[in-house]
Formats: C-alpha cells, sequence, structure tokens
C-alpha cells in the first residue's frame, strides 16, 4: 500500500486514475508513503460532471459510470455553473483527508437534456480534440479548385458517389462498365478526393489531422478530422464540379478476379450523388436513372462470389441508428439497414484498398496496412469450446482459416442459435490495426491491404496517398523521409484513436438509448442476454437495441454455478438456466442518461418487488459459497458491448462508413 502525501500548496489534489512518478520511502509491514515527482501527462486529473446544487453543499456528480464518489465544489470554486449543468473541473489541494475531495468548475458545457450535452460529454470523456487551431483554419481557407495540368481528365466518365441520405461530404465515386477484351469481365474505376494535395506534410494541417487521426461521428454532429472548408468543401466529390482525385482503373475477370490496376492522379467530375436507398430503389425497379447502375450492380455480384470462394468472416450483427429530432431529442431507434447498395460499395471499396497495398510493395515504398491477427490461442481454444458444446469442430492449431467460421455460420443461419455464435464468435477475433509491419488481414482472408479510399476522414488513408503519389511520381507532395521513418508511431497512434473514437461513438450512443429509455421505466421488454459474468447478467432490448445489467442478487433464490465455457449461469437446485442469446423478457428499473447505465431485471419468474425482497434477505449464492460482488455500476464490465474493433462489422466495410460518413 502506498499512502500519497498532500500536493504542495497550490497544486491540485491527485484525481483518481491520474498517472504519477513518485518517490517510496518504506513504512513497514507492506507500506510506503509516496511523494509526487512529476505528473505523467500533459494536463492534471480532469472531472466531468453534472453540477448539482445544495442547501449547504454543491456537488459535482461524474458521468463516468465508473466513478462511484462525488466530488463537493467549495464556496468561490463554482465558475458561475448554475443547478443541472455539465461541467469540467479539476481537484484542487485539500488538508482533510475524510469526506468528499474538493474540486473547482474549469468549463461549462451546457445544460443536462440539451440537444448538445450527450454528444459532448463523449467529447470530453475521451478527450477528442474539436476546435481547430487558427493556423489550421487558415490554411483551409485558402485552398482552392485543381487544374487539370497533367492529371488525367476523367470528367467524362459518370462516376457517381453513393451515401447515406445525411452525409455532407462525399469522398470516394465509383464507376463500372463491362470489360470489351475479356467476357464476363469489368472494368471499374474508384476515385478518391485528392486530399493530400491540400494537406501537405508538416503543414498546420498536416499536424491537426494526425492529432485527430480520424473523424468522430455522432448522431447529432461529426467531429471531423480536417476543417469544413476541405470536409464539407474542396475535398468533398460534389456533383457536377470539378474535384481533384486519386483514382484506381481495375479490370476483373468472370470470377471476381482483379487481374490489373492503374493508379492514376485526375481531374473528375461527378455525375450524380445517390444515396443507398436512391440506389437500392433503382436497381430493385429496374430503373439504371440514366446511370451506369446496372453495370455496378453485375460487378459487385461477381465481386461478391470471389469472396464467398475465398472465405471471409462476415459477421452480420445489427447496428443500430439513432434518429434525433429538432430539439435533439430521440424520436426512434432502429437497426440499421443493409442493403445490397451498402455491399456494392465496401466490394469496391476493399477491391481498391487490395490495389493499393499491392501497389506500393510493387514500387517498395512503406505502406500503412490495416493489419488483423488471427484469434490468439487462448481466445481460439474457448471458442473451440463453446463450439463443442454445439457439435462444432474447427481445424486443429493454427490451421484456422475464416472460412471455417463463414461455415459455421452459414450453417446455423437463420437457426436460434445463429444469434448466439454470432456474438461468441465475435469476442473470439483480435482488433484490427494500423501498421507499417504486413501480417495480412484475417478476417477478410487477404494477404494484404491498406486503407486508401477515405483520407478526409481517417488519416491512414491520407498516409497510403502520400506514399502512392511519391512512388508514382505524381508531385512534391509525397510521404517525406521524416514521416516515412516514423510510421510505426504514427500507426500506434492513428490506432488509439481510432479506438478512442469507437468508444466515444459508443458511449454517446449508450446515453442516447438510457435518456429515450427514461421515459419507460417500469415497462417490460423482449430481450437477449448478451453477457454472462460471475456477477450478472447483461442484456440487450430487442426493440432499441439498449443494453444495461441484471444484478446478480435480483435473479431467483438458487446457488447459481458459473461456466465461463457455456458462458452459462445454472441454478443447482431449479436447475433453471441463463445463457448467451437467450431470450427473456425483463423489466427495466433504471436508466440514468449521464452515465449511460440502465438496470433490468428479469421477469420470467418473480416481480421486481420479490427481487427486492431476495436481496434485503441476502439470499443469493454462488457456486464459491460466497455472496457476489453486489450489482455493480450499471453497465460496468459489459462484455463485447459494442463488439471489438476486429474490423467487423464494426470496421465494416473497412474502406467507408455505411452508412453514414
Amino acid at each position: 500500500m502506498v499512502l500519497m502525501q498532500p500536493e504542495r500548496h497550490g497544486t491540485p489534489a491527485l484525481a483518481p486514475g491520474e498517472r504519477v512518478l513518485v518517490r517510496l520511502k518504506p513504512m513497514g509491514s507492506g507500506r510506503y508513503e509516496g511523494r509526487t515527482l512529476r505528473r505523467i501527462g500533459e494536463t492534471p486529473g480532469r472531472i466531468l460532471g453534472v453540477f448539482k446544487r445544495g442547501r449547504t453543499e454543491n456537488r459535482i456528480i461524474p458521468t463516468d459510470r465508473r466513478s462511484k464518489a462525488e466530488w463537493i465544489v467549495p464556496v468561490g470554486q463554482e465558475g458561475g455553473a448554475e443547478a443541472d449543468e455539465i461541467v469540467l473541473a479539476e481537484p484542487v489541494a485539500q488538508h482533510l483527508h475524510l469526506g468528499l475531495k474538493p474540486a473547482r468548475v474549469l468549463e461549462r458545457l451546457g445544460k443536462l437534456g440539451d440537444a448538445r450535452s450527450i454528444s459532448l460529454i463523449a467529447i470530453h470523456t475521451h478527450d477528442i480534440p474539436q476546435v481547430f487551431p487558427d493556423s489550421t483554419l487558415e490554411e483551409a481557407k485558402r485552398a482552392r479548385g485543381v487544374r487539370l495540368g497533367s492529371r488525367t481528365d476523367l470528367r467524362d466518365i459518370p462516376l457517381i458517389t453513393i451515401d447515406g441520405a445525411d452525409a455532407r461530404d462525399f469522398d470516394d465515386a465509383v464507376f463500372a462498365e463491362p470489360d470489351p477484351d475479356h467476357a464476363g469481365g469489368f472494368r471499374l474505376v474508384v476515385a478518391i478526393a485528392d486530399v493530400a494535395h491540400y494537406v501537405r506534410p508538416g503543414s498546420a494541417l498536416d499536424h491537426a489531422a494526425g492529432i485527430r487521426g480520424n473523424s468522430v461521428y455522432f448522431p447529432d454532429r461529426v467531429v471531423p478530422m480536417l476543417p469544413e472548408a476541405l470536409s464539407n468543401g474542396w475535398c468533398s466529390l460534389r456533383p457536377k464540379e470539378d474535384r481533384g482525385c486519386l483514382f484506381v482503373d481495375m479490370r476483373i475477370d468472370r470470377a471476381g478476379r482483379k487481374t490489373s490496376h492503374r493508379f492514376g492522379r485526375g481531374l473528375m467530375r461527378s455525375a450524380a450523388r445517390m444515396t443507398y436507398e436512391d440506389v437500392q430503389a433503382a436497381e430493385d425497379s429496374h430503373n439504371n436513372l440514366g446511370l451506369p447502375l446496372p453495370h455496378l450492380y453485375a460487378a459487385f455480384r461477381t465481386l461478391l462470389a470471389a469472396r464467398l470462394e475465398r472465405g471471409t468472416l462476415d459477421l452480420d450483427l445489427p447496428e443500430r441508428k439513432v434518429v434525433l429530432d429538432d430539439q435533439g431529442r430521440v424520436a426512434s431507434v432502429a437497426p440499421r439497414p443493409r442493403l445490397d447498395s451498402h455491399r456494392l460499395i465496401e466490394e469496391f471499396m476493399v477491391l481498391a484498398n487490395v490495389a493499393a497495398a499491392e501497389e506500393l510493395e510493387r514500387l517498395h515504398m512503406p505502406c500503412m496496412y490495416r493489419v488483423h491477427a488471427p484469434p490468439s490461442d487462448e481466445k481460439l481454444e474457448a471458442l473451440r469450446g463453446f463450439l463443442s458444446t454445439l457439435g462444432i469442430s474447427l481445424p486443429p492449431g493454427n490451421q484456422v482459416h475464416p472460412r471455417d467460421f463463414d461455415r459455421v455460420l452459414r450453417r446455423y443461419a437463420g437457426t436460434p442459435e445463429s444469434q448466439l455464435i454470432s456474438e461468441v464468435m465475435l469476442r473470439s477475433q483480435s482488433q484490427a490495426a494500423y501498421s507499417p509491419d504486413n501480417i495480412g488481414h484475417f478476417g477478410l482472408a487477404l494477404p494484404r491491404y491498406a486503407h486508401f479510399t477515405s483520407p478526409i476522414r481517417r488519416y491512414a488513408d491520407l498516409l497510403v496517398h502520400r506514399a502512392l503519389i511519391k512512388g508514382l511520381r505524381f508531385g512534391r507532395d509525397g510521404i517525406s523521409d521524416d514521416q516515412a521513418a516514423a510510421l510505426p508511431e504514427i500507426g500506434e497512434r492513428i490506432t488509439e484513436t481510432e479506438r478512442r473514437a469507437q468508444q466515444a461513438e459508443r458511449d454517446a450512443i449508450d446515453r442516447y438509448l438510457a435518456a429515450f429509455m427514461a421515459d419507460r421505466i417500469g415497462g417490460r421488454f423482449a430481450a437477449r442476454i448478451s453477457g454472462v459474468t460471475r456477477f450478472g447478467l447483461f442484456v440487450t432490448v430487442t426493440e432499441t437495441g439498449a443494453s444495461g445489467i441484471v444484478p446478480f442478487a435480483t435473479l431467483p433464490d438458487d446457488y447459481w454455478q458459473y461456466d465461463e465455457r457455456e458462458q452459462t449461469l445454472t441454478g443447482r437446485r431449479t436447475q433453471k438456466v441463463y445463457r448467451l442469446a437467450q431470450e427473456v423478457e425483463v423489466l427495466l428499473s433504471e436508466a440514468n442518461p449521464v452515465t449511460g447505465g440502465m438496470v433490468f431485471h428479469v421477469i420470467e419468474e418473480a416481480t421486481a418487488g420479490h427481487a427486492d425482497e431476495r436481496r434485503a434477505a441476502g439470499s443469493a449464492r454462488f457456486r464459491s459459497g460466497k455472496r457476489p460482488p453486489g450489482k455493480g455500476p450499471p453497465g460496468k464490465g459489459q462484455p463485447g458491448k459494442g463488439g471489438p474493433a476486429v474490423g467487423l462489422p464494426g470496421d465494416r466495410p473497412l474502406g467507408k462508413r455505411p452508412p453514414r460518413r
């Protein structure tokens, strides 16, 4: 145990989770006295919470569900905050060792419940930069359109953009036509906004984009990687307007195999801005709208056949779409549709990404690969153990291929076990990452793969563009030697920013759903068990996708046994079994929009009132014979919450964000 001495007078107190370098002094019996030498990090600890006024004292209730302790705000440290405002605060030095720790308000972020508040909580919780420096904005303002010059003129090719209905930036366009030289084959063109022309290595724009790493998407806003003058302006492929681009012209044969590719730097003019829904409706009604839609779909079906032959891991788990009204309140929550138009763009983008990686290897240029390792031995053995309970086997050792997983998914498609198998298989996967060292992409069953198709929102893609520009001698704005040498460190950083963005997006969705469900406390819902742990169950409501905890103490009175391999809780007396993906009926007892946490009770056998009586009596027992660890904070430790960042489905389509950009 380390007992930290108070900080120097005038220095903020240490915040929970803050990292410090300390000098230790032994005090005997395994105890040490610690004195702070240096705080590790650019800023001291910060507290994000809701300001509450009281009769005798004011407090801050943290928005982080993992933080149980409130903070007291001394008189004069309120910073003008009003009741129920979201505030950013910092700890202040204290000399008392008892009671709540004091904090001072630094910034007021708006009223709890305002349209902007939920996304702001996620942005500040995860330290996502949202204000561009003036120098960056000035550089973006000076941007102008590109001239043809030595570029390839693509303006006569009817390239079209296909995006979500709410998209404002369009950074990729596609075209397809039958290959006149090879029967059954196709010529495909994928054109990407020439972001590298505007964002030069070492510039203020480059520095800001490198720090952000990627754009972050919330139901009510986007925190872009680049200023709007570029992301929604010169780097957006608006219809009927000339735009600079990098493009890849590819040929595929009748089996969907790429036979050749050619990269170029061009000038294009989008023929139309289409939505996924528009494109799908046109295909279903056999109305091509005067565009090459039939050829796009024909090429897509050829590529899809090749993907199925290759054998990839396609975990088509539902994603939630939160729709807000004009006041920022949740109007509806529904599964995000996945149409063939989405899959079409996925296949085109994947092929372009493969071509980019192959081209950089041919040129012996550094490449920022998108890598996805096979499952670890530990996770694979756990998956094997689970599948064996269903009579399913996988190849031994390191011989497992994505097609083996795909075979299982297809075998059980449409069965009651389908959801369960998909959930467990998702949790067995590694996380995708960015690295200049290629290990291939396991999920896509590809030996080389690099993100090329969205430099407007991903720094990795911008690096790939720069490497292609230098290797193919397209201009003097290619990757610099210093940046090429720093690719390992850059890869680690942008992998971290991507995971930060994914977690922030999930946290925001959780809070929106909790706000939506708060008016339905006491309601009953059809749900599915999404996690089984030693301290309770986690359930996901079928209707909305809202997730929360079922505390162990609210389960029926029994001696519960936890089986990690089978992901079950079994009552020894009643033989009642709760298993992963099982359908249950639940009652919502708590919903906290501040933290996003929700608490449910399973109501198959007993009412919530009976559960309260059991909790008061302390009758539940675990296999160890000891009382379980209580209900814990809502939502803490939810296994598989949103799924690991493996590139599927959360990273789908590994080149483009569908359907929202």
